[in-house]
């Protein structure tokens, strides 16, 4: 049986062996589990590969195989090109499934051996099942075998991943160079930044280190690859994925540390990082690279307490509800005006304690940030603050249509310096809202939410005291 059916009885058939440094273009992906351990294939993530194989063609129709690609490939999106040389007449891929890595190598000929001198049988490989295989000799006779040691492909096929299987018309024989692009899962990256905060008296300095960390659970490795990551979410039609049973875990030295920066480009809309020299990618590894070289910048901490949500009723809310006091975390924030454009990722904030470590603050997920723009980051809950508010006063007066509500937020800190927290307060009972008193001019006033900037003495308590009043029409009843 041949690897295609197009293809003539009588043919030759050939292998491809891989020819140069692969350039791989790798989509920025948030997949927790394509980061985590493990050496199984992941179905997540998204990269494009562009590599070379060398063949040796005789002229005329004939098959020829291409092993070693990944587990995961797109099968429909697989492009081979001859350029003048060779004719595609027709291609087929076979990914390991749920029988294993000897699945992908249906069709292609193999020695079946007890591992020693003697050969079991020899032919084509056509079946396979657990440890069970079907092998057809020369002379079309089928034999299963169970009880073997080794296989080898003389051939030169083999390679663990998935086989792809192509039938050409050859105008010219000799060797040839063909041209390999494939679209993958298992292949992603994301930005990892590191904050190390540096806070003295009321200032507050950072130095921001970014990683690009690269994850290959694609099931195949590449060495000396050249690198390209693209920023941006572009759409992504995901059809149905081959599951391996399991990818074998490649072995490789660290890779050496790019000489310089990523250079960075528009793609269409999104953002490139070409990755300065070849880079190894061993299967079932996580690489990082730098992204940017490490910057000094200035910062902003802020303590936030924020009481009820943005959000507005239908018609005014006049139902005093529930009177008591409601007690609120106090979160604690970190922001800073991003020096370059950040692709999202995991932002680590340490900070040095007394005895000379860094130690972790909290960590935020960062969505992509242009240059220039603001990230806001919320690092955790603080142990030393705490917030509470409760109802003071609530009048309605129905001829003027005006109602009026108070409230009294006692803020507290047990720590050892003085601190400010912001008291974010979401008038919410109607869209058309006014500051009517309050003991502390607020610091800002938008459509949905009012802010006040309080500061609090170290091991002291200070309460604010602010009233709401609300209007409305008799259309708004």
């Amino acid at each position: 049986m041949n690897p295609l059916p197009i293809a003539l009885a009588a043919v030759l058939t050939s292998t491809a062996v891989p020819a140069g440094d692969p350039a791989v273009t790798i989509y920025r992906s948030d997949s927790d589990e394509l980061f985590g351990a493990g050496t199984q294939a992941v179905a997540e993530g998204h990269a494009v590969i562009h590599e070379q194989r060398a063949t040796t063609l005789g002229s005329g129709r004939q098959n020829l195989t291409i092993g070693g690609l990944p587990a995961l490939l797109d099968s429909e999106a697989i492009n081979i090109d001859f350029g003048a040389a060779a004719r595609v007449l027709g291609q087929r891929m076979i990914a390991p499934g749920a029988a294993g890595l000897l699945e992908a190598h249906r069709g292609q000929r193999v020695v079946v051996s007890d591992g020693g001198q003697n050969e079991l049988a020899s032919g084509e490989l056509v079946a396979v099942d657990g440890e069970r295989i079907a092998i057809r000799a020369t002379d079309g006779r089928i034999a299963y075998l169970q009880d073997y040691a080794r296989i080898d492909f003389p051939e030169g096929t083999g390679l663990p991943g998935s086989t792809l299987q192509v039938a050409l018309d050859v105008s010219s024989a000799g060797s040839q160079t063909a041209t390999l692009d494939y679209p993958t899962s298992g292949l992603g990256w994301r930005a990892a930044y590191a904050v190390h905060l540096d806070e003295r008296g009321n200032s507050c300095r950072m130095r921001l280190d970014a990683l690009a960390s690269i994850a290959n659970r694609s099931g195949r490795g590449y060495d000396g690859a050249t690198l390209k990551l693209v920023a941006g979410a572009p759409n992504l039609e995901r059809g149905f994925q081959p599951m391996p049973r399991m990818a074998m875990k490649a072995m490789a030295a660290p890779a050496p540390a790019p000489e310089a920066m990523p250079e960075q480009s528009a793609l269409g809309d999104y953002r490139s990082y070409l990755i300065d020299g070849a880079i190894d990618l061993p299967d079932a590894s996580v690489t990082q690279v730098p992204l940017y070289a490490s910057r000094e910048l200035d910062c902003t901490r802020r303590w936030l307490a924020s009481f009820g949500y943005a959000w507005f009723p239908d018609r005014p809310q006049l139902n005093p509800g529930n009177d008591a006091a409601s007690k609120q975390v106090v979160s604690s924030q970190l922001s800073f005006n991003a020096p370059e454009n950040l692709p999202a990722g995991r932002v680590r904030v340490l900070t040095r304690d007394r005895d000379g470590r860094n130690e972790l603050l909290g960590e935020a997920r960062s969505s992509d940030t242009a240059k220039g723009r603001t990230l806001d980051l919320v690092l955790g809950t603080a142990f030393s603050l705490h917030a509470s508010r409760e109802r003071s006063a609530f009048t309605v007066d129905r001829a003027a249509r005006t109602m009026d509500e108070s409230f009294r937020v006692t803020l507290e800190n047990a720590g050892e310096n003085s601190t400010t927290l912001t008291v974010r307060e979401h008038p919410n009972r109607w869209r058309v809202w006014e500051l009517a008193s309050s003991s502390q001019k607020p610091a800002r006033k938008t459509a949905d939410q009012l802010e006040f900037e309080v500061a609090v003495p170290a091991h002291g308590k200070v309460t604010l005291d602010y009233r709401l009043r609300y209007r409305w029409t008799a259309a708004d009843e």
